[in-house]
């Protein structure tokens, strides 16, 4: 019996982004797997994201079952057991044979015949205990390391969580992260909505932003409107960064792939020139396909060393983070993130920052932003870089906020809880989207 499309490309995905640290969203959407069904390439996408949300908990189960440590285990091995026991716990509708049988081929097919035996045993010992997954139970969860075991998260990230937000809104967070998150869309011209509704997605209105769409039914990346890149994929949060920037004349957008926030500058602004810069050209070239206005310019270059001087009067700096905000959509990324790697991030952030600073205009603005929840690489960035260049001050965030809820952009109502002290922060299970950060400086001589 051949393995089953979906299963074979889960598996590739995760060995890719195990050897690779690759993002599983990218690889998933990757032209190897267009050709894939609907119905398969469903299936890929849950088992995927499935094994990457709680690999912690299948690989308890792995160690409980197994008379070899997981260091022991060769990737194929291993993956190939996560991507069963995730089936075996939390997907009723898949037959517990189909789950082995597929896993042990896989194994087989992987060239690792030798472990076929090993495999099938330690499968149906967890099936014949017919062991699922319990209902997450958040009453129950009373310390980091039980929230940590429960929601499947490394513990010295919920830790920390803990301390910043306090245990409830750790739990929360937790718990957002643990679920498929909603798929957005900004649709600005009715046409494109009205196509996707004739192409069998059903939208509904945005939770934070009235611009915003959440697809309720349907597939957008099947419609002709996605794959001509007159609708694409951007949280609310997200969203809700660009439009802090404001209309301007002439704009400069650092680290701007893969481009959504340059997409929303580009409709904001129609009439300013535009310049994207992006570090990788691999990724310049994917900006440029994803946004086709005129008066977009993409530059693959390091935004440190750009050959300009002063002279743009908005300027988004959305730089690169760990993405601790983002783990409903990228989990991959709690299982490779190191602490040591946010003092190297905000070094980095730092000095992109304060280059970004003086290629500002006087009384232009600047908008610092992450998809971060780490102090590290938010406030005290801001900090640092104010402390160095007197020439800029911290407004208010709440300000450009009330404006946007006034304009009818903004639908949430509780502003209070958009913000800590002058900046922007949205935080996951709290609010219906990734959590982002964002400063807006303005230079004032």
């Amino acid at each position: 019996m051949p393995i089953s499309p979906a299963r074979v490309a889960a598996f590739e995905v995760l060995l890719r982004v195990e050897r690779e640290s690759a993002y599983a969203m990218e690889l998933l959407h990757a032209s190897r797997h267009a050709n894939l069904s609907a119905t398969n390439h469903g299936l890929a996408s849950e088992l995927v994201m499935g094994v990457l949300r709680w690999r912690s908990r299948l690989d308890r189960e792995i160690t409980r079952h197994s008379s070899i440590s997981l260091a022991r285990l060769d990737s194929e091995v291993l993956t190939s057991l996560r991507l069963a026991i995730y089936q075996l716990m939390f997907l009723d509708r898949i037959p517990a044979r189909a789950a082995i049988h597929e896993s042990v081929e896989l194994v087989k097919q992987a060239r690792k015949s030798s472990a076929a035996a090993f495999t099938n045993a330690v499968l149906r010992k967890l099936a014949k205990r017919g062991e699922k997954a319990l209902a997450v139970e958040i009453p129950a969860c009373q310390t980091s390391a039980q929230l940590s075991a429960q929601f499947a998260h490394p513990q010295w990230l919920v830790e920390r969580w803990v301390r910043e937000f306090g245990f409830d809104c750790a739990v929360k967070i937790c718990n957002y992260d643990q679920q498929v998150p909603e798929t957005t869309i900004r649709v600005t011209d009715p046409a494109d909505e009205d196509e996707l509704t004739r192409e069998g997605v059903r939208l509904v209105p945005g939770r934070i932003l009235s611009s915003a769409r959440r697809a309720a039914i349907g597939n957008s990346t099947v419609t002709a409107a996605f794959r001509q890149g007159r609708v694409a994929f951007q949280d609310e949060a997200s969203q809700l960064v660009s439009l802090l920037v404001g209309q301007g004349t002439t704009i400069l957008d650092c680290c701007a792939a893969p481009g959504g926030k340059t997409r929303v500058l580009a409709q904001q602004n129609p009439s300013a020139t535009i310049l994207a810069v992006e570090l990788h050209s691999h990724r310049a070239r994917l900006l440029r396909k994803l946004v086709s206005a005129p008066n977009v310019r993409v530059v693959a270059a390091d935004v440190r060393m750009l050959p300009l001087v002063a002279g743009f009067d908005r300027v988004l700096v959305d730089a690169p983070c760990s993405g601790t905000g983002t783990l409903a959509r990228n989990p991959e990324i709690k299982w490779r993130l190191r602490i040591e790697d946010l003092t190297d991030l905000r070094d980095r952030q730092i000095s992109i920052l304060r280059s970004a600073m003086q290629r500002v205009s006087p009384k232009g603005r600047l908008v610092y932003a992450t998809c971060s929840l780490e102090r590290e690489e938010n406030q005290n960035v801001v900090d640092s870089a104010l402390s160095s260049d007197s020439s800029f001050k911290l407004l208010e965030a709440r300000e450009y906020l009330e404006t946007l809820r006034a304009q009818r952009e903004l639908l949430w109502q509780d502003l209070t809880s958009l913000l800590i002290g002058p900046y922007l922060r949205t935080i996951p299970g709290v609010h219906p989207c990734d959590g982002f950060f964002a400063a807006i400086l303005e230079k004032v001589s």
